[in-house]
């Protein structure tokens, strides 16, 4: 059986169906799934093998971009991400869903509850939407980059991307391997440089997972380039594989492993 994936639902979510395209493209089951269905229970989470947070707006990032959901999630459904991740469940967050989990304190060290990090506005001042670079680093405690293209390109679309916390955290997060993605320039290598760094996140960190490496964020969106015909310059450059789309087959390919 494909596995089944819960694709998150809020007021203000608006690239649900994309991710849901993502998944389904590489061999998924995609459910789409409103918060107030777990909150009532009409829909338990343990019916999934992963839970994925969408981009998008939720609650029309009142307060802070994710900051409501985050709340809610913390508020309402802490036992059952609990029981969720105790049984080795996935959770990945993409754009306004990596900045819910990083509000709710699963990212970056699984202190649900406990926020240790923020996504705090881009540097510019402004809404980036754009294409950028990506390094995949190669040491990540994430199991879904194998075989990811070492420099990738991918979408951004948000106005708070730049990951910031207290220097003793970004060391705690660099020591502990947890960074799986980083923005780069032309020759490959980490840059605070705009625009090729859009928002200005501390050490270039564009996605990053929690110790288990179940639990996954990114700012920009791999869903966005799954088919070749989705990225702007496809006739130009000789694209063999859309580079988002690895790493749906590599998740799916894993939750498929330990079914």
């Amino acid at each position: 059986m494909k596995p089944k994936i819960c694709i998150l639902r809020s007021d203000g979510t608006n690239c649900d169906f994309e991710l849901s395209y993502a998944f389904e493209k590489a061999g998924g089951k995609a459910d789409f799934v409103h918060v107030n269905q777990l909150r009532s229970k009409e829909v338990r989470l343990s019916s999934f093998q992963a839970l994925a947070l969408p981009g998008g707006f939720s609650y029309g990032d009142d307060i802070a971009s994710g900051k409501i959901l985050a709340v809610e999630m913390v508020s309402f459904l802490k036992e059952e991400l609990e029981k969720f991740r105790n049984k080795g469940g996935l959770i990945i967050g993409i754009c306004n869903g990596f900045q819910t989990l990083i509000r709710t304190g699963l990212l970056p060290f699984g202190s649900l509850g406990k926020m240790d990090a923020t996504l705090a506005p881009n540097d510019s001042g402004h809404f980036e939407c754009r294409w950028v670079r990506l390094k995949t680093e190669k040491n990540s405690r994430s199991p879904f980059l194998e075989g990811i293209i070492d420099r990738g390109w991918y979408s951004v679309n948000h106005g708070e991307g730049k990951l910031l916390a207290e220097q003793k955290i970004i060391d705690k997060i660099e020591k502990e391997n947890l960074i799986a993605f980083r923005y780069v320039d032309e020759e490959n290598n980490p840059t605070q440089k705009y625009p090729q760094n859009p928002n200005g996140s501390i050490n270039a960190i564009a996605g990053i997972t929690d110790p288990t490496g179940l639990v996954f964020g990114m700012m920009p969106h791999p869903e966005k380039f799954v088919d070749i015909t989705q990225y702007p310059n496809w006739r130009r450059e000789d694209i063999k594989k859309p580079h988002g789309l690895s790493l749906f087959e590599n998740i799916i390919k894993f939750l498929k492993e330990i079914k």
